[in-house]
């Protein structure tokens, strides 16, 4: 299979280029016009899969239904979006119900699915900070355990790559420490950590910080918090919710202007209701929550946020076109820097010979023309 376009993004820019994609995989790259193509993609883009590394459902399911039906509908659908890979993330419950959720990710995983690739799971909570906790469920709230998070690990078996906590509440660091020497990425989240704190669990193994803005103290010039430390330790990864509703545009710009083009990600934190008709019942965590006309989930009856319905390439657009984020900047967060967090940037996140054909071609308002996940056209 050869396929080419005029705008294909390499090393950190637009050219014109063709691919040989074999068995699933980019085997050359080679000038455009090579060879007769089987596909011709001409101006529009073609990008790297987008790969979303904090996403809790769509379609309806949500990962902590634990219901295999319902995730293999999820991947096989959300290419439609431009994404080609994916980590399921809980929500804080109670143990019987993320062991049956991280099981059931893991069954079908084992099984077989189509579409966009698990890379892992995120296990988001339930090593939170109380005040922090947004719309997490806080009877299901626990003090972070190594022994607790390798039950998890075993009935996950072995797929939980990345998981939130709030630093201030792990004792001496121990659960941060056995994460990352067992290749699980730390992220600093729902917590109410002083600058201080956060520089500790950094010192002590975390590499990231989850939606930046939300979940955490507002950033304030004598008392920084984790805000602040996003923006000053440039080479920890942050997330950021880009639908312009979590977070302000020009907070987008700021967040990406400290970052940069190498350590911004990009996730929707989305939750089952999005590709959902307008209106109906969801929870989140056992608990109502309800989809405003802004596209954002609230608990139901309050103003406290409760996740999103962003479509990554509609982030995309919100980034480059109303955030005013560079476009490298921006197509690096949904990509490569995900990618590298998880250390999966071998084959992910790059159009570059040996990495998986996983692509994203929009056109010039960022719709989704067509979606490459391992070689397989998804559209």
């Amino acid at each position: 299979m050869r396929i080419q376009g005029k705008k294909m993004w390499i090393a950190g820019q637009f050219m014109a280029a063709q691919l040989l994609i074999e068995e699933g995989v980019i085997r050359q790259v080679l000038p455009y016009g090579a060879k007769e193509a089987d596909e011709d993609y001409g101006d529009n883009r073609v990008l790297p899969g987008f790969i979303d590394i904090h996403t809790h459902g769509a379609y309806g399911y949500d990962t902590n239904d634990a219901r295999p039906e319902g995730l293999r509908e999820w991947m096989r659908r959300i290419p439609e979006e431009g994404v080609t890979s994916i980590l399921p993330t809980t929500v804080t419950q109670m143990p019987d119900v993320l062991t049956a959720a991280v099981a059931s990710v893991a069954k079908v995983v084992e099984e077989g699915y189509e579409g966009a690739q698990i890379l892992g799971i995120h296990f988001e909570g339930p090593y939170l900070d109380m005040d922090y906790k947004g719309a997490q469920p806080p009877e299901a709230i626990a003090v972070p355990s190594v022994e607790q998070f390798q039950m998890y690990q075993e009935a996950a078996k072995g797929l939980i790559r990345y998981i939130t906590l709030a630093p201030e509440h792990d004792p001496d660091h121990r659960l941060t420490r056995y994460c990352a020497s067992n290749g699980v990425a730390v992220s600093m989240g729902h917590s109410s950590a002083s600058y201080e704190k956060a520089l500790l669990g950094i010192a002590n193994g975390a590499t990231s910080m989850t939606h930046v803005y939300n979940g955490m103290t507002p950033y304030h010039h004598r008392n920084p918090g984790l805000v602040g430390t996003a923006l000053r330790v440039r080479d920890i990864y942050g997330e950021v919710i880009c639908d312009g509703c979590h977070s302000h545009l020009a907070a987008l710009n700021n967040f990406f202007t400290a970052k940069g083009r190498d350590y911004a990600i990009m996730v929707s934190d989305s939750l089952r209701a999005k590709h959902c008709p307008p209106g109906g019942n969801y929870q989140l965590g056992g608990h109502d929550i309800e989809i405003g006309e802004d596209g954002l989930a609230r608990l139901k009856g309050t103003s406290t946020i409760a996740g999103s319905t962003l479509s990554m390439n509609k982030g995309l657009k919100i980034l480059i076109e109303d955030a005013m984020v560079p476009v490298d900047a921006a197509i690096n967060s949904c990509t490569l820097n995900p990618a590298r967090c998880l250390g999966a940037d071998r084959t992910k996140g790059r159009i570059a010979a040996g990495c998986d054909a996983d692509l994203a071609v929009l056109d010039g308002d960022y719709n989704v023309i067509q979606t490459w996940c391992r070689g397989k056209k998804m559209l």
